[in-house]
């Protein structure tokens, strides 16, 4: 449909947008409460209530020909806060722990980005279009995300003569983050059930675990309070951070400085708990943070999702449903053939591999929430948490600007 076509474009204000989210959070829960297979594949309360909102308006711009616009500025520091929260959930001395993990994860997810660009470029030719857009809907949309398509997409246009380039990667990194929130529960579950998996007996409260079911926590307002203190402090560092990172030519999401500065801020505030000092007390503060960060990861997942545009894909939608079918095949086949096999077959395993769709697919925020539905219902796994955010976040970025740069000549 053309835009002049349009009756009428309707803009919903931000704070029109952030209470909409919210119903929309609520409504997910509602429905996965009350819908057995949507907790049978652990599919996050985010994505059933913000695809919901996608669809209805997508019904509206063909129905109605009315275009709902969301100003969505909050989704991005709703982000920043959630990564602040992991930072601050992870304890310096459990990175020893996952040492081998995360390089094992870095290898696998590397191997996967190469594939994926492959077969991207071998759909593009199928289609004859030029075997470079065939990377616009593989790691530079699907592993890269948003980001990293606005980043690459003048390279692609200017250089490459790629005139649709910008609109093809945007279009593969909606539908890869829809499908990378929908798989993950499925290959959780079928993993543990055709390898004989025990779930976890941790139940400690983590960031990743969702706070209301956890009966053993203690809320009260100084801990709270603590809380947003250290998150916002996190915020604060992570800004200069990323600033520093900026001013050394690398080109990283505002979250990894965020990440990274809230380990920072956990390190330093161990070191003087023992002394018990009253602007740090982890073990008051730490169901706040748990809070905090698991209202930020579905209030995120919701607003991306209700804001995306589903007709913008209709130029396009040949290519881009033959493309996405084999990138998401091809995600499936590798997570579980060769993912939770490398990650050691158990159940931190089992957790990684939910979250390897959003490495693949989705994103960062996508990988966890995935995560966060599989601990929901089987219990903690503290190294993923920690090893699938650096790799989403830090390292994958390095890599996949290299195999970029590398194949985009």
């Amino acid at each position: 449909m053309a835009a002049d076509t349009l009756r009428h474009v309707l803009p919903i204000d931000a704070f029109a947008t952030f209470t909409l989210a919210i119903l929309l959070l609520f409504a997910g829960k509602g429905l996965t409460q009350r819908v057995a297979w949507l907790r049978r594949y652990s599919i996050p309360d985010a994505v059933v209530g913000g695809l919901c909102c996608a669809a209805v308006a997508c019904a509206l711009y063909y129905a109605a020909r009315v275009q709902v616009q969301f100003e969505l500025g909050a989704r991005d520091m709703l982000l920043l806060y959630f990564f602040a929260a992991i930072g601050l959930a992870t304890d310096v001395r459990t990175l020893g722990q996952g040492g081998r993990a995360l390089v094992v994860l870095m290898a696998l997810a590397t191997v996967f980005m190469l594939l994926q660009n492959f077969a991207g470029m071998a759909v593009a030719g199928l289609f004859g279009m030029p075997r470079q857009a065939g990377l616009m809907v593989g790691s530079i949309s699907l592993t890269g995300g948003v980001g990293t398509t606005l980043a690459w997409t003048p390279h692609f246009t200017e250089r490459l003569g790629l005139a649709a380039a910008g609109e093809l990667g945007l279009a593969a990194n909606m539908l890869g983050m829809v499908a990378a929130c929908v798989i993950g529960g499925p290959i959780a579950l079928y993993l543990m059930r055709r390898h004989r998996v025990r779930p976890s007996g941790q139940a400690e409260l983590e960031v990743g675990v969702r706070y209301q079911d956890q009966s053993h926590a203690r809320l009260d307002y100084h801990g709270m309070l603590l809380a947003l203190l250290w998150l916002n402090l996190a915020l604060m560092l992570g800004s200069g951070i990323t600033a520093l990172i900026a001013r050394s030519g690398l080109n990283l999401p505002a979250f990894v400085g965020c990440l990274m500065a809230g380990i920072a801020l956990r390190g330093a505030g161990g070191l003087v708990a023992p002394q018990g000092r009253a602007l740090w007390d982890w073990y008051r503060m730490q169901p706040g943070v748990a809070l905090v960060s698991d209202i930020c990861l579905g209030m995120f997942i919701t607003m991306a999702l209700m804001g995306l545009q589903l007709w913008a894909l209709q130029p396009i939608l040949g290519f881009i449903v033959a493309a996405m079918a084999v990138q998401v095949a091809l995600a499936v086949l590798f997570t579980v053939l060769v993912v939770f096999r490398a990650m050691g077959r158990d159940y931190e395993a089992v957790v990684v591999s939910a979250g390897f769709g959003g490495i693949a697919l989705g994103s960062t925020a996508t990988a966890v929430a995935n995560m966060t539905a599989v601990t929901r219902e089987f219990g903690a796994a503290p190294r993923a948490f920690i090893v699938v955010p650096l790799v989403c976040g830090f390292f994958i970025d390095l890599a996949n600007a290299l195999v970029i740069g590398w194949l985009a000549r």
